[in-house]
């Protein structure tokens, strides 16, 4: 059995400030000429991208993906709307979920695994100003109290 490979190429950290990640799902990313080098470079940016359903398919809309350097006249347009390659019940199964319960689908990480472009995505529900507070909390006690522990050993 071949062994998978998986590369890093970006984090959206600004997500888990922001929203709290239900559910997680992996897609692959519908890309046009010279994308998948900018984002073998690193090139590409979270800031202000969602995705979005329409007539049933999955769209990745704000995502930033910088023109290829080496690039020429047939370079793609940075900011796009990039199709998102999900199954159908997947996409129905979210659709709903958005729609009756106001969650909203965010994108968390971009990878290549096996030499192909794929983004792991999450249905998300925004979290209040007392949500993230209380998240910096807990996470100074935890800080604090594994301070501590490390003193004593």
């Amino acid at each position: 059995m071949a062994e998978e490979t998986r590369k890093k190429i970006a984090r959206n950290k600004k997500i888990f400030r922001l929203y709290e990640i239900l559910d997680r799902y992996e897609a692959g990313i519908e890309l046009v000429g010279t994308e998948i080098k900018s984002i073998r470079e690193g090139e590409v940016s979270f800031r202000d991208s969602y995705i979005e359903i329409q007539n049933g398919e999955a769209y990745l809309v704000g995502f930033f993906i910088a023109q290829y350097t080496a690039g020429n006249i047939w370079n793609h347009d940075d900011s796009r709307r990039r199709k998102l390659l999900l199954h159908r019940r997947e996409i129905l199964k979210w659709d709903s979920k958005i729609r009756e319960r106001g969650f909203t689908i965010v994108p968390i990480e971009l990878y290549l695994r096996n030499g192909k472009a794929k983004i792991e995505i999450g249905l998300a529900r925004g979290k209040t100003g007392y949500n993230r507070k209380h998240d910096i909390k807990q996470k100074d006690m935890q800080r604090d109290l594994a301070r501590d522990l490390k003193q004593y050993r």
